[in-house]
């Protein structure tokens, strides 16, 4: 889920950074400009981890500032393609379900990619998994709130960012929301064996109660017929 991205930049270190140490300042402003920011084709930046070389320090005309090309390794979020995630379902609708990691919201499983006879429930506005036993249909709900496991099947990177000197540095673009635009996106899978509602797979769950029930439909059958 977490990766260590290696990144060249030019950090401008403004002059009321100088009483710092080089190291110190740049660690500064690396983690102003990008803790929490999503890089294009890069992920979700959590935290600097460290810092590899420092080049020499320009100042231009202009600008009292130091101008320092630096090479580091961020921490950012990005799931690789099959990995296994748990999250919250934060909200439902017909097109699918968004779910929350906890840091990061922007997770979607589409209606395409939940089991074979899941519906979604216009009236308690979540989806339904219609689990088929040999002779009944129980109604499995994935409701808000509650933990899900999925698989990672694709991510979308979108610049949502316009050009501009303030905005687009050195060779990184920071991508923040405008107008509605997500600038990155995780699409998750829950139609495989063990992905789904967590309370399906684990002791006391969904399954364990489906058994249970099973078991107990057969002792009935069982004292009817010695009766």
């Amino acid at each position: 889920m977490f990766q260590l991205a290696e990144i060249r930049h030019m950090v401008r270190i403004p002059p009321w950074l100088f009483g710092q140490t080089l190291n110190d300042a740049v660690e500064e402003e690396l983690n102003r400009k990008l803790a929490n920011k999503v890089v294009l084709n890069v992920g979700l930046c959590i935290a600097l981890f460290d810092i590899t070389s420092l080049g020499d320090s320009y100042i231009f005309p202009g600008d009292g500032a130091s101008h320092t090309r630096v090479t580091f390794r961020y921490v950012v979020f990005r799931p690789f393609l099959e990995e296994i995630l748990e999250g919250v379902v934060k909200s439902s609708d017909a097109d699918g379900m968004q779910v929350s990691l906890g840091f990061y919201e922007d997770v979607y499983i589409r209606r395409d990619s939940m089991m074979t006879n899941s519906h979604y429930d216009e009236t308690d506005r979540t989806w339904v998994w219609d689990y088929q036993t040999d002779d009944e249909t129980h109604h499995l709900f994935m409701d808000v709130g509650e933990r899900i496991r999925f698989k990672v099947v694709a991510e979308q990177f979108t610049d949502t960012t316009p050009a501009g000197p303030s905005l687009v540095e050195g060779n990184i673009t920071v991508a923040d929301r405008k107008e509605g635009k997500v600038p990155y996106v995780v699409y998750g899978a829950i139609n495989d064996q063990g992905l789904g509602m967590v309370s399906w797979w684990t002791s006391g769950g969904a399954g364990q109660d489906l058994e249970e029930e099973e078991e107990e439909d057969g002792e009935v059958e069982e004292l009817e017929e010695a009766a």
